[in-house]
């Protein structure tokens, strides 16, 4: 919309008293410019208010942010998109109380990012308001937080360097969750639970099945999983280690393959391209009892009285809203790592090499990814132009979204790794 660059606001951080939407505008008043235009919105004007002023200490020369009361009505969220050019939206479970923001958002051509990882509520969100979205302008982007920027980034990086450096196509991609420490908050721990009771096995089935968000048909595998991982779920890979199943797979796997899609499929990381995710264990024992301790735990979610039981576990651990305190996420980090092979018909591939590595706070690396991501849309008129608007993913941002991370402290590193006279061990 030709009006949205004159609105009230740049952005506004929609669950600002929420967990991560404390550590989103920390990130945002202690590292985006001072000249930003922003407000914090929620339910409760008191609440709102004790985080401006709990935030204004990071950076005392900078206008702190406005306070805007909202409710998750869609009169109220329709009132709000029209004030400002972008929404970052930290309010979840998404499923529950997000729809009707990602709606006033596509109605009204204001841009919209967040940092959920439920794929059957995205997949649910594509179907509805993507061509909304392309029509108004409005970049929508779920999924820009550790689900699934990482992933989706280190893929666009490979298929692109492979493509830059080499002049092929990507035959496939391998990710590992190389290192994590963290804990969960308490918002994940309620999303995982009450997604098995908000959306039905087969609303699930239909989210993961393979290229389900891919806008065209993704191509048949022609990298094919070791027999060995079928049947335990492990996977010995050169330059990785041994690897095991991955409980963030799925949803990360579904974004790089709505990239794939977007960005023109065969024309963009190649016809055969292939992406798989793992995460790393210490032998293959290990890779082993891991993969059926998961298989065992998204069946227990599926059994409504253990996941009642589980959910109640989780509400003592950590409420919704609440986290590990500032002494322990300290400590935390996250290291992914990823080989691509090329896609040249040779017994002995060409080989690329990335890594995404970050210390500290894992929430606070997702206010990172939003503030980042805002700005990237915020100051960047001709790839908002040429993005057009729609249902995105992170990596559509490209390369100045990778540049503004390693300013902001993420270590992302990729290069072409040397011709090797055997095989690669699979």
């Amino acid at each position: 919309m030709a009006e949205i660059s004159s609105r009230k606001y740049d952005l506004i951080l929609l669950g600002a008293t929420g967990y991560t939407g404390k550590l989103c505008a920390k990130h945002i008043v202690k590292s985006l410019p001072t000249d930003l235009k922003w407000a914090v919105s929620g339910r409760s004007h008191e609440r709102l208010s004790a985080v401006v002023e709990e935030i204004k200490h990071y950076n005392l020369d900078r206008v702190q942010p406005a306070v805007e009361v909202s409710t998750l009505s869609l009169e109220d969220l329709q009132s709000l998109a029209q004030k400002t050019r972008l929404i970052l939206n930290t309010v979840g479970p998404y499923f529950r109380y997000s729809s009707p923001v990602v709606q006033a958002c596509a109605e009204n051509g204001t841009h919209y990012l967040d940092v959920t990882g439920e794929s059957p509520w995205v997949y649910e969100m594509i179907q509805k308001h993507h061509d909304t979205a392309k029509a108004s302008g409005a970049i929508i982007i779920p999924q820009i937080g550790i689900e699934s920027a990482p992933s989706d980034l280190l893929a666009w990086t490979l298929a692109n360097l492979i493509k830059e450096k080499l002049s092929l196509s990507t035959k496939e991609v391998v990710a590992s969750i190389h290192e994590i420490h963290g804990q969960p908050s308490g918002g994940t721990l309620a999303t995982v639970v009450g997604l098995l009771d908000h959306y039905s096995l087969g609303e699930f089935k239909r989210a993961f099945a393979p290229w389900a968000l891919s806008p065209i048909p993704g191509p048949r595998s022609s990298a094919a999983v070791p027999l060995q991982t079928k049947l335990f779920g492990v996977r010995h890979q050169q330059d990785l280690g041994t690897l095991t199943t991955s409980v963030a797979a799925g949803p990360n796997v579904a974004i790089v393959q709505r990239t794939w899609g977007l960005l023109g499929g065969p024309k963009s990381y190649g016809p055969n391209f292939q992406y798989h995710e793992y995460m790393r264990v210490k032998n293959s024992l290990a890779g082993m009892i891991f993969h059926f301790a998961v298989g065992l735990g998204f069946l227990a979610l599926a059994i409504p009285p253990l996941r009642w039981l589980i959910q109640y576990a989780a509400h003592n651990f950590h409420a919704p809203g609440q986290g590990a305190s500032q002494a322990i996420s300290t400590e935390e980090s996250i290291e992914l790592r990823a080989v691509a092979k090329a896609d040249h018909g040779s017994s002995n591939p060409r080989m690329a090499m990335a890594k995404f590595r970050f210390e500290g706070s894992l929430y606070y690396l997702s206010g990172v990814f939003l503030a980042e991501a805002a700005m990237i849309i915020l100051k960047n008129d001709r790839l908002v132009e040429e993005l057009g608007g729609g249902l995105l993913t992170p990596a559509m941002l490209g390369q100045p979204f990778i540049d503004r991370l390693r300013d902001a402290g993420i270590i992302f590193e990729s290069r072409i790794m040397p011709e090797r006279t055997t095989n690669s061990k699979q």
